[in-house]
């Protein structure tokens, strides 16, 4: 079992690798940990290692075909500024897949990476 003090870690299989690099890197706040492209890289934010698996890595291989799209978990980056957020990725050209949606914890959007993976931006509500 990992410690507190050590990442927590989550796989996306990629179809790119590179294209995954270059995509969490340019307009997330990534940085790269360990690249072995085109099989695999790991991207850094924060405590999240993003394990970026391509079709030839060993944890792509270990997933059954039928397990291998994307779903509906996703990563969730916090910001302090949504609104500006959203105006600087569409201005990179990042397409969003929802509109901007508001609840009592706060307001959130999402993206897709290069593969469809969704990763969520969330601004959490102001506290009184």
């Amino acid at each position: 079992m990992s410690t507190p003090t050590e990442y927590a870690s989550v796989r996306y299989l990629v179809d790119d690798v590179q294209a995954a690099v270059d995509f969490y890197t340019a307009h997330l706040g990534f940085t790269v940990g360990f690249s072995a492209a085109p099989a695999f890289a790991d991207v850094v934010r924060g405590p999240l290692r993003l394990l970026l698996s391509g079709r030839t890595s060993s944890g792509a291989r270990a997933t059954p075909a039928d397990l291998g799209t994307p779903g509906r978990n996703r990563i969730h980056l916090v910001v302090d500024d949504l609104d500006a957020e959203i105006t600087r990725l569409r201005s990179a050209g990042v397409a969003f897949r929802t509109d901007v949606v508001s609840g009592p914890g706060g307001r959130q959007i999402l993206l897709t990476d290069p593969a469809g993976n969704l990763v969520e931006v969330f601004q959490p509500a102001t506290r009184p």
